[in-house]
């Protein structure tokens, strides 16, 4: 690896990311992720010899290849890459992430762009869901300016509509709209992303603390720790102590028009605004009547739902149905983000680490 593999760093909704053709990757798990500890620059703190930003939502990474499923054009594996630990993550889906996968996909010429706009279907490899990212093309060329603004992020950008399809997913991984943990009321729920729904009163803060208040409550991080611990078992998804799901949502009543207040845990840092894949599970368990959250959310008329988080908001579309068995399932799932070009080249891995004994 000592030329190089090509590299298109990419900001994905309120997450940047480093996003990878599958074939200039090595094949094999376990060396593709070695090379991308190095290439972002884990174990570390700061990422200080890498691509990486300190943070999980500056750690990612996507890998675009062309889909064998015919539903999709290109395969989209989402790697979360720790920041101070050597561990690679594929458990997870990001939404964020998954806004640049479309433009991707036309830069490197998987997907030919259409003279206005181009649709890109794609397949979610994490959890095999499927999603359509539709962006303008115009004259044939992506377009990363535009007028659509995102919480979170400085400036405009040109609009990315993402649509989800139903998926063959449980709305409700334990069965039941509510479940309680550790003595603590709570709705599991997945759309797209394992999420656990709790009030932040049950956890003794109002919800409305900025991330870095959250961050430094040691009591609230253990109580965080075991309730997502207990909540993996329950939710099917095994021992999740080293993985980033489920995520936890608290919810809190919203201050600003929306509907919730929300601070989300990925799984202990505060997450600055809310992943679009969790703010799908937080809206469908605010449709389900007796689910946490729903006796302090100000539902609006429509499908539209605000969700406040600590940068501003995020709109969603949300809509549910009901199963056979008279369960909710989700019906329809749509949402707005951007995503820019940042640089398109070459990026050089940290050399491998050789064994230390002493100098001769």
């Amino acid at each position: 690896m000592t030329a190089g593999v090509p590299c298109l760093l990419m900001r994905g909704g309120t997450s940047k990311g480093a996003y990878f053709l599958a074939e200039d990757l090595p094949a094999e798990p376990a060396l593709r992720d070695e090379l991308l500890l190095r290439i972002m620059g884990s174990p570390d703190e700061r990422q200080i010899d890498g691509l990486g930003g300190a943070h999980p939502l500056t750690s990612k990474v996507a890998v675009i290849s062309p889909s064998t499923d015919p539903r999709a054009d290109v395969d989209y594996l989402f790697l979360q890459v720790a920041v101070d630990r050597a561990v690679v993550s594929d458990r997870q889906n990001c939404g964020n992430i998954l806004a640049g996968v479309g433009p991707f996909a036309v830069e490197r010429g998987l997907v030919p762009a259409g003279e206005e706009e181009t649709s890109v279907r794609i397949r979610m490899v994490n959890s095999g869901d499927l999603a359509t990212a539709t962006f303008p093309t115009p004259g044939g060329r992506g377009e990363y300016t535009g007028d659509a603004e995102i919480s979170g992020v400085p400036g405009t950008a040109a609009p990315i509509v993402l649509e989800f399809p139903p998926g063959d997913r449980k709305l409700l991984p334990t069965g039941n709209v509510r479940d309680m943990i550790d003595g603590i009321p709570v709705t599991c729920v997945d759309n797209g992303m394992p999420t656990v729904l709790v009030h932040a009163d049950d956890l003794k803060v109002t919800g409305h603390e900025s991330p870095k208040e959250l961050e430094v409550d040691a009591a609230l991080a253990d109580r965080l720790r075991e309730l997502r611990l207990n909540a993996g078992e329950l939710m099917g998804l095994g021992d999740v102590s080293d993985t980033t799901v489920p995520k936890l949502t608290l919810l809190a009543p919203p201050r600003h028009g929306g509907a919730i207040t929300t601070r989300t845990f990925i799984p202990v840092r505060c997450h600055t605004s809310i992943g679009v894949l969790g703010a799908a599970s937080v809206a469908a368990g605010l449709r389900m009547a007796g689910g946490v959250g729903t006796d302090i959310a100000r539902l609006p008329d429509g499908d539209r739902i605000r969700i406040e988080h600590p940068t501003g908001f995020l709109d969603i579309e949300s809509s549910l149905g009901t199963d056979t068995t008279g369960l909710p399932t989700a019906r329809r799932t749509a949402v707005v983000r951007t995503a820019r070009k940042i640089f398109d080249g070459t990026v050089f891995p940290r050399a491998v680490a050789r064994p230390t004994g002493g100098h001769r």
